[in-house]
């Protein structure tokens, strides 16, 4: 088997500020895609955060 011939693998982590200029067109924008995906996901955890708080909140708020 060849260089060439071995699967491409991809990494599962991104790290903040690593170099990334080795990257192709196609792998930047599969990294946008993840890192939005990811800003989602926290957006709709604080959300729910919030939600429960907000909750909390009313059922301890003295009349």
């Amino acid at each position: 088997m060849f260089d060439d011939e071995l699967p491409v693998t991809r990494r599962a982590v991104i790290t903040p500020g690593e170099d990334i200029s080795a990257l192709s067109v196609a792998d930047l924008q599969e990294r946008i895609e993840t890192l939005n995906g990811e800003i989602a996901r926290a957006k709709a955890m604080i959300d729910h955060k919030q939600d429960k708080l907000g909750a909390a909140e009313a059922f301890f708020k003295k009349a």
